[in-house]
């Protein structure tokens, strides 16, 4: 072998690494710009509220249509594109979410709310399995971290949403949403340029090892695969109903309880989501390190003493522990992801877009029901009875040793 071969062997390793990062850079970077233009919608609660005179079992049911939407759908498109795999199904997804953008910026009654709310949520439905997968693609084996660079994007999308739509939003109306269509644009824009690598690693791959890739066995049985399913929904359960009762009405609790401003609630709104973006970073790497049962047992367990005091503190102390609620209980989305793909082999779509549309669907129905307890009840007593939530974090014990399998 002579030394020019040696040099360019060893420089294709990191050249691939280079790309591969690159890759997952522009992943995180369009899931926080499709997060951003998401995050809108409970940003301006609010504002339609007031606007449309609705109650809070309406302002529930627009999370519901964008939620639900997400929550059908995008299982049936992981399955879909695991056998059938569409390089370009992403930048269609973001005009989906520009579509629906657009749409609200200009809507004058409730019922176009909703069905803008359903296109955002049609957007998102096709963005995730598919980008999903490709975050695992291109992980280099790294799972946990590739899939946690790739949903943080998403948290601080999340979390800057809020902060614009105070600033931009709010002080100039229903129609400044609008303005936000340039972030979709940007958004297709560095899609399309994600699905040209796609679709050059689709043409060099062997069919033959896809379809084996597809037909892989679990490593462990069958019954206890869908008994760690089944404790893993229940755990999601457990978290995506507490955020939708903190990301949909923080806001309106704090207005309630405290007679804050919208705009400082936004920003208070935006201190818990910036702890949820934080969380969602660190849980993946640390479980490529420890594994991911430690870190989804003491995720959702370990924020129960915050939950439980949340309620009965002043608005300093309220502050300060949506830090350590969003912080800790974000950092178990990207370890119940990576466990569950790891569960089943070969199924990385169809998985990733049930516990995506879980996460959405769970979320959806949550702020809903909610909702109408808040119009029966009061807005602080929905933030008591949430506060118990996390204790289903026990049933992390019964998971399997999935580093032993």
């Amino acid at each position: 072998m002579t030394a020019a071969t040696t040099t360019s062997a060893s420089m294709a390793p990191a050249a691939a690494n280079s790309a591969s990062i690159a890759i997952l850079a522009s992943l995180s970077l369009s899931h926080g710009l499709n997060d951003l233009i998401q995050s809108l919608l409970p940003a301006i609660y609010p504002l339609l509220k007031d606007a449309y005179a609705l109650d809070f079992a309406q302002i529930g049911l627009i999370t519901v249509a964008f939620q639900g939407t997400a929550s059908i759908l995008q299982p049936l498109i992981g399955l879909y594109t695991d056998k059938y795999p569409k390089p370009y199904s992403l930048t269609i997804g973001m005009g989906c979410t520009l579509g629906g953008l657009l749409l609200l910026s200009v809507a004058s009654s409730y019922p176009v709310i909703l069905l803008a709310a359903a296109l955002v949520g049609l957007g998102s439905s096709i963005f995730h399995p598919e980008s999903s997968r490709m975050a695992r693609l291109a992980s280099g084996g790294r799972h946990g971290f590739a899939q946690s660079l790739f949903q943080v994007g998403g948290n601080v999308g999340s979390a800057v949403g809020p902060l614009l739509a105070a600033f931009i939003v709010v002080p100039n109306g229903q129609k400044s949403v609008a303005w936000f269509s340039i972030v979709a644009l940007v958004g297709m824009v560095v899609l399309f340029n994600v699905g040209r690598w796609y679709a050059a690693r689709l043409k060099t791959a062997p069919g033959k090892s896809a379809a084996r890739a597809l037909a892989a066995e679990p490593a462990l049985p069958r019954s206890v695969v869908a008994r760690s399913i089944a404790i893993l929904i229940a755990l999601m359960f457990s978290k995506f109903v507490y955020l939708a009762s903190m990301s949909t009405y923080l806001t309106f609790y704090l207005i309630d309880r405290f007679q804050v401003s919208v705009p400082a609630a936004q920003l208070y709104l935006f201190l818990f989501l910036g702890a949820t973006a934080a969380g969602t970073f660190l849980g993946g790497p640390i479980g490529d390190r420890i594994g991911r049962k430690p870190v989804i047992w003491w995720s959702i367990l370990g924020v129960l003493p915050f939950t439980l005091i949340l309620p009965h503190v002043n608005l300093f102390w309220t502050a300060a522990l949506t830090i350590p609620i969003g912080l800790v209980l974000a950092s178990a989305f990207s370890a119940i992801i990576v466990f569950a793909q790891d569960l089943v082999p070969g199924r990385t779509g169809v998985i990733a877009g049930l516990f995506f549309g879980l996460a959405f669907g769970m979320g959806g129905v949550g702020a809903a029901v909610l909702g109408e307890v808040a119009d029966r009840t009061s807005i602080s007593f929905v933030f008591q009875i949430c506060a118990w939530l996390p204790a289903l974090g026990l049933l992390a014990a019964f998971l399997p040793d999935m580093k032993r399998a």
